[in-house]
């Protein structure tokens, strides 16, 4: 049996509660689940911390990945693609979370709590984690492409 991947998990105060049910959810899959926080949903979180937290863990650690939740999903995509090393996908249906897996090996899930139900996220994240990259030639070389123009810290 393969071994299963290294998950790190965060939300702000708008996906906290989605995080905790997802958390449940990929732990009861047997994944390796790292909570970076929100520990409380509390008003003042900011999403940037818990977006550099989840991304910075998966960049140091090769074969993991990431999910992130936030109202919307955007704010904590576009957190954790300031991170060097990452490709985090906002998802928000089943074509999306298949694509950013299969063509741009995205290795950080966002994902939106307003107006998603915890059980389709649920099942985006199922798809998702599941999604392999294909490999093709051309999404390589396209990923090569976005990894010569990050910037060093």
């Amino acid at each position: 049996m393969k071994k299963k991947a290294r998950i790190f998990i965060g939300a702000d105060h708008r996906g906290f509660a989605a995080k905790e049910k997802i958390k449940d959810y990929i732990l009861s899959k047997g994944y390796n689940v790292e909570d970076c926080g929100a520990f409380t949903p509390d008003v003042t979180d900011d999403y940037p911390d818990y977006a550099f937290r989840v991304a910075e863990k998966v960049a140091k650690n090769q074969g993991s990945f990431g999910i992130l939740i936030c109202g919307s999903g955007i704010g904590v995509c576009i957190a954790a693609n300031k991170v060097k090393g990452i490709r985090a996908a906002n998802v928000n249906d089943s074509f999306s979370a298949k694509i950013s897996k299969e063509h741009n090996d995205a290795n950080v899930l966002c994902l939106g709590s307003w107006k998603t139900s915890v059980e389709k996220l649920k099942a985006l994240v199922g798809l998702w984690l599941k999604t392999e990259f294909g490999g093709a030639a051309r999404h390589i070389r396209r990923i090569e492409k976005i990894k010569s123009h990050e910037r060093k810290k």
